[in-house]
């Protein structure tokens, strides 16, 4: 049976936010927190892992993590707080200013 993917967000020291998704959650945080993995992160140690979910397949985590790359953070904060109805109101507010 395959291995279940995850979609995670880390805090960067400088309070910016990296979206990612891996199938090994574990050993891609250590790698973040080690530098060991390439890019953005590397240049902004130490980072925390604030947000993660299990999702099914690598196609559904590439969704996901593209869609979360879109969002703004006071929407991404309302993520990892676990604000849901701050979460829906901003998503609606998000969708009436682009409906127009």
């Amino acid at each position: 049976m395959a291995r279940p993917f995850h979609v995670y967000i880390l805090r960067c020291s400088d309070g910016s936010y990296y979206v990612g998704h891996t199938d090994d959650l574990e050993a891609r945080l250590a790698q973040h927190v080690e530098g060991a993995y390439p890019g953005y992160t590397s240049k902004r140690r130490p980072v925390t892992l604030v947000w993660a979910c299990e999702i099914g397949t690598r196609e559904e985590a590439q969704v996901a993590e593209r869609q979360l790359k879109g969002w703004r953070r006071e929407r991404k904060e309302a993520l990892i707080g676990g604000e849901t109805e701050r979460l829906h109101e901003l998503a609606r507010r998000y969708l009436r200013s682009h409906a127009r």
